[in-house]
């Protein structure tokens, strides 16, 4: 009888952390699914106010400066959705963009003598 009281919860505690574990992972497949939705919702408007050269260079520009494309990203649809945007984004527009946002680092030159 002891022996089967053990075992009874034993079974049950693997029960509970199966459970626990099936949560866990239903939750974070929802958190990915709704992570790709949205992903696609922001690519779906950058089509809509940017021309397929810009939107090239800005997938170009995410391989090397994700932080960089990202935060014009973010900026364009902030724009677009407060209705400050009248024309889709052209290639030349972009570039203006990313050199204002470059321009503003400091540069530092190391002069050797």
């Amino acid at each position: 009888m002891e022996e089967d009281k053990e075992l009874e919860e034993i079974k049950r505690r693997k029960l509970m952390e199966l459970m626990r574990r099936q949560a866990l992972m239903q939750q974070s497949e929802e958190e990915e699914k709704r992570r790709v939705e949205e992903e696609a919702a922001r690519q779906a408007l950058l089509r809509q106010i940017m021309e397929p050269e810009a939107r090239e260079r800005l997938a170009r520009l995410r391989l090397v400066r994700p932080e960089l494309a990202q935060a014009v990203e973010n900026q364009l649809i902030i724009l677009a959705q407060s209705g400050r945007l009248m024309k889709k984004i052209s290639d030349g527009e972009l570039k203006e963009i990313l050199r204002r946002l470059t321009s503003q680092r400091r540069e530092i030159k190391i002069e050797r003598r």
